[in-house]
């Protein structure tokens, strides 16, 4: 475990595997820790040097009473790569990760990243009025308006617990593996409520859509047949970030929106082969 203290004075936890190689940054979703790549940690640092972080309010780092915008979360990753040293390194995020880089190339560019791996996010999670059905489709909306309020509400109501737990599990498809049901639910207790529900909301009324030309790097998108998040809105991604590659996998391989959860040989091979 090591420690930084960002710019505007919280303590965030995150792990560096040290070595050669170009470093791969790794930014969990939102409510989760750096502990969904544990099989990340070990399987791809063998040619790699594998950094994550375990985001403001997440996990083991500082849960302050500030800072739960996506665009301060991605100012906390320029502070990690400052305090780092960090001129070239790969970027992958997952989930609430991939607006946080989104929101990284928007403010800063992509001058120092070789590499980027987005996976199983869409480019507007709320279905805003202003956007047509088609634009919603395309954009992989998840929640109604309403039933985002009505979901933040729940989370900082008395009954939060339950409404976190049927949320975690509407993002596993058919029988999930219970091992994987049951760590991915006892991660996210880690962020409070008063953390995670402004971020909640922040996170889902973004619309990154004209962020998506100006990503001129490298890029694989990465969606899963079984995710919650529709495949679709990921060949969206795909084809509006100039020359990115897809991947998807079928629901025999990975049927959730943890595909480096459930079957950790088949996603390290894809985005170890696109960075080797």
């Amino acid at each position: 475990m090591n420690e930084l203290t960002t710019n505007d004075g919280v303590r965030l936890i995150y792990r560096d595997s040290g070595g050669d190689g170009v470093p791969l940054i790794m930014l969990h979703g939102w409510g989760q820790t750096q502990e969904m790549f544990r099989h990340q940690r070990e399987g791809l640092a063998a040619t790699r040097r594998v950094i994550t972080l375990d985001q403001r309010g997440h996990g083991l780092s500082e849960k302050p009473r500030h800072g739960y915008r996506i665009a301060r979360l991605a100012h906390d990753v320029l502070d990690l790569v400052d305090h780092l040293g960090l001129d070239r390194f790969d970027a992958l995020g997952w989930s609430m990760g991939v607006s946080v880089w989104w929101s990284f190339i928007d403010q800063y560019g992509t001058g120092r990243i070789r590499r980027f791996v987005a996976v199983d996010q869409p480019t507007s999670v709320a279905a805003v009025p202003w956007l047509t059905p088609e634009e919603q489709r395309d954009s992989g909306a998840i929640f109604e308006v309403a039933g985002l309020l009505e979901l933040g509400a729940g989370l900082a109501g008395p009954h939060g617990g339950k409404v976190r737990d049927d949320f975690v599990r509407g993002m596993f498809s058919g029988d999930p593996d219970p091992d994987v049901l049951a760590f991915v639910a006892e991660e996210i207790k880690a962020t409070p409520a008063y953390a995670a529900v402004p971020l909640l909301f922040d996170h889902c009324a973004q619309d990154w859509r004209d962020v998506l030309p100006r990503v001129d790097v490298p890029t694989l998108v990465i969606g899963c047949e079984g995710s919650h998040v529709n495949p679709a809105s990921q060949r969206f991604i795909a084809e509006r970030i100039p020359d990115a590659r897809l991947h998807v996998f079928p629901a025999d391989v990975a049927n959730s929106h943890f595909p480096f959860l459930e079957n950790p040989p088949a996603f390290n091979a894809v985005v170890d082969t696109f960075l080797s």
